[in-house]
This record gives C-alpha cells, structure tokens and sequence, in this order.
C-alpha cells in the first residue's frame, strides 16, 4: 500500500507518533507501506510555521532531510495535479488540502488525514 500523508499526519508521524491512532501507526509502520510525503506539505509548513502557528512549529529544512533519510518518498507538484484542484467538488477551502487531494487522486494512492472535512471527498482517502 501507498500512502500519501496529509500534513499533520506527516507531522505527528515524524515528530509525536503517540499522537496518531494505534491503526494508523500500524499503517505507517508497516514494512510493506510505502509513505509519500508532498512538497505542498512542506511549504505549508514554512508558510504557516512563519505565520507562528505552533502547529507547525517545525524547522522543515530537518523535516525533510528526517523523511528522506526515513525512507519516505518526496512527490512533487505538477501541472496534472495543479488542474486537477479544478475538478474536486467545493467541500474545503483549504488550498492545501485540495492539492493534496489531487494528488492522490491523480496518482492513485490513498490520502490519510485527520481532517474530517478532507474525509468526505470521493477518492483514496482513509481519514483517522
């Protein structure tokens, strides 16, 4: 299985595991799971760790080096996926989350998120 994990799963996973579900940690810990982080997660953690958010209270240059030195795959932003922001019904506002949807859509591998409004649109999403 492939897993794209939304941000603040990315975060928990890297930095407070204890925070994440028992079967979400199982998910994540599986040696046959393949763990994609985006480079939107990663600029929505410069942006908003800038803004003060606490969190996102993360340096991401560490984050990232951190993931790929774990095994995680980075998956980058393209064109297809940008249009495909397009298609998504109107259920979030977040244009970081949308992305993320479109990405896992396009790519066909599952979103996990936490968010509940995330949860409820169509495609490979497996919400906590």
């Amino acid at each position: 299985m492939s897993l794209l994990l939304d941000t603040h799963v990315l975060l928990w996973a890297a930095g407070v595991p204890e925070r994440l579900p028992a079967a979400a940690r199982a998910m994540i810990e599986d040696p046959g799971t393949v763990l994609i982080f985006s480079v939107v997660s990663l600029w929505e953690v410069v942006i908003k760790n800038g803004l003060g958010r606490t969190d996102f209270s993360v340096e991401p240059h560490l984050l990232r080096r951190g993931l790929l030195e774990n095994g995680y795959t980075e998956l980058a932003v393209t064109g297809v996926h940008v249009l495909a922001v397009d298609l998504l019904p109107r259920i979030h506002k977040d244009p970081f989350d949308r992305i993320l949807v479109a990405q896992a859509r396009i790519e066909g591998i599952t979103l996990l998120t936490a968010d509940e409004v995330v949860g409820r649109y169509p495609g490979p999403i497996r919400r906590l």
